[in-house]
This record gives structure tokens, C-alpha cells and sequence, in this order.
């Protein structure tokens, strides 16, 4: 990427990694170092014409939705202000824009898609 002067790097983190979830610290942690990373590697290449960005899903609903439990479906729904689970589509309009040449004055930014879920 810096041979060809561009390039645009989208990592995928979670809101899990802002704000960490009961009963899953690793993965919480391992979330955050990737918040960590993009922050840092997108100061880094700042003067160049690659972009480093994260995108934090909360709750999308997925093949994986079949090893939780109804409980922790509704637990995670009840966080979520508009009531929902994100759809995959959703996220992928945002990764696509972050990865176009429209988003060229962004790096070392942390997208939420998370239906409001506040982050403290």
C-alpha cells in the first residue's frame, strides 16, 4: 500500500471492546487491542494515503445467534435503544464507504453501528 501511495485498511472490532461485556473479558480485551491498533497504525501512516479505520458492531444477528441462549439474545437486545439487532447489509454499507476513495480525510476513527448503545 505505500508503494502504490494508497490503501485502505477497515478492521472489525465490537463494541464489546469500549465498553467490555460481563463474561467475556477476553474477548472484550482482544476487541480493544484492535481499537488500539487501528488508532495507533492510522496515526502512523496519517501523512501517507492509507487509511487505517475500525468499524464496532454491537449485537448483529447471525449464524451465531443459534449457540446463544433466548436469555442472552434478550440481554443483548434490552441494550440496544432502537430495539434491534443490526443486519449484516448494514454493516457492510459502512465498511464499503470507509474502504472507498470518498473516505479520504478519515483514519484512526472507530465507526459504531450499534442501534445507540452507549459507550462509557
Amino acid at each position: 500500500m505505500l508503494e502504490r501511495s494508497y490503501g485502505r485498511i477497515v478492521n472489525i472490532a465490537s463494541i464489546a471492546g469500549k465498553e467490555g461485556n460481563p463474561n467475556a473479558s477476553a474477548y472484550s480485551t482482544s476487541k480493544a487491542a484492535v481499537i488500539g491498533m487501528t488508532k495507533s497504525l492510522g496515526k502512523e501512516l496519517a501523512k501517507t494515503k492509507v487509511t487505517v479505520n475500525c468499524v464496532t458492531p454491537a449485537a448483529v444477528r447471525t449464524a451465531i445467534f443459534q449457540q446463544m441462549s433466548q436469555q442472552h439474545i434478550d440481554f443483548m437486545l434490552s441494550k440496544i435503544p432502537m430495539a434491534r439487532f443490526g443486519e449484516v447489509e448494514e454493516v457492510a454499507a459502512l465498511i464499503a464507504w470507509i474502504a472507498s476513495e470518498e473516505c479520504s480525510f478519515t483514519t484512526a476513527a472507530v465507526f459504531d453501528v450499534s442501534g445507540g448503545r452507549a459507550t462509557y
